[in-house]
């Protein structure tokens, strides 16, 4: 479909994404509708369609396609808006949702104040990738988890205990050593896949290893952090990609999730959990070396000092508190050591004032 462009025209498009196809509104610079249709979720069939309407904003939810269907727009020089789809309640909300009414929508919000959008960036391509091998390595050992817990339960129906103490890295070894022939064999292929796991996630540790070493440096001083490893390190410098992105460090925490959820109205003023926003995978990290902090063998600092104050308090779930505040606050250190370059002190020192 071909549509006349007036010259100077300033458009807004909203792009409603979807796996096979896009819904597209283009609205003109009086907010009427130019042209509405649905595209095929191709490279060259969002070129073609970009080329149509050129300098037009276009407007679009986060979701699966959004990191590289933002990437491709912006290259073929349109202003690209990127809607945070949790806070788009006039979309998930309405009454009449469909895709065509996402994308007219969203080009209506984005025309009239993108700011109602609570606009998000999208990382890079090349941090895009790294990210996607964090992934791949935690889905594996997802994988092993399950198949762990599986021959836990098929032996135990056998009357077979298996300590749970036993590692992850030797539970196979372990488990063929302390059961019978007959047993073992029943259960061979399940441990045998827990074998490849292992293989593969003990050489994707050290490719993300290396991948830190070489490319991102700053994860060293992250690692000055007793309880924070390399995984830890690494994930957090991809998903926050630019120190600078974060004018104060104690921005870190609601961006990441862990601050309390609020709903206030009134002399009502409800204490919620946290509002798990942001990267699942770094939260859950940061919530691992907050237990290593607290745990037996966490060595005295600050951080410990502060989760056991938190924890003394008593009351209900007052450990799962002590927990949430130190990864709280060991994301905002850990931001704070990469915006100074200052050395980890283990006790409070101020640490000096980024630029």
């Amino acid at each position: 479909m071909k549509t006349k462009i007036p010259a100077g025209e300033k458009l807004t498009i909203g792009l409603d994404l979807g796996d096979r196809r896009h819904h597209a509104c283009v609205l003109d610079a009086a907010g009427e509708i130019l042209a509405e249709e649905a595209i095929v979720n191709t490279r060259e069939v969002l070129t073609a369609f970009c080329a149509r309407y050129p300098g037009a904003t276009v407007i679009m939810e986060t979701g699966t396609h959004s990191p590289w269907v933002s990437r491709l727009v912006t290259a073929l020089g349109h202003p690209v808006i990127v809607a945070n789809a949790r806070k788009l309640r006039a979309i998930s909300q309405s009454q009449t949702k469909s895709d065509r009414e996402d994308a007219q929508m969203l080009a209506r919000l984005g025309r009239a104040d993108p700011k109602l959008l609570s606009p998000v960036r999208h990382r890079g391509e090349a941090t895009q990738r790294a990210l996607v091998r964090l992934k791949v390595r935690e889905a594996l050992v997802r994988s092993r988890v399950n198949l762990v817990n599986s021959v836990r339960f098929l032996l135990k129906s056998l009357g077979v205990f298996v300590p749970s103490s036993i590692k992850a890295m030797a539970f196979a070894r372990k488990v063929r050593e302390q059961l019978a022939a007959a047993e073992a064999a029943l259960v061979e292929p399940l441990l045998a896949a827990i074998d490849a796991l292992n293989a593969q996630v003990k050489a994707l540790d050290a490719e993300l290893e290396s991948l830190a070493l070489e490319r991102y440096p700053a994860t060293e001083r992250l690692r000055q952090i007793p309880g924070v490893g390399p995984l830890t390190a690494l994930c957090f410098v991809l998903t926050l990609e630019d120190p600078q992105h974060f004018e104060h460090a104690r921005a870190v925490g609601p961006y990441l999730g862990l601050v309390p959820r609020r709903d206030q109205s009134g002399e009502t003023d409800k204490q919620l959990g946290i509002t798990k926003a942001g990267h699942v995978q770094l939260r859950c990290l940061l919530v691992n070396c907050a237990h290593y902090i607290l745990g037996p063998f966490g060595p005295p600092c600050h951080l410990r000092t502060v989760g056991e104050r938190l924890a003394a308090r008593g009351g209900k779930s007052a450990k799962k508190r002590a927990v949430i505040a130190v990864a709280r606050k060991l994301a905002v250190t850990l931001l704070a050591l990469w915006k100074t370059g200052a050395e980890y002190q283990p006790q409070p020192h101020p640490l000096p004032q980024a630029a």
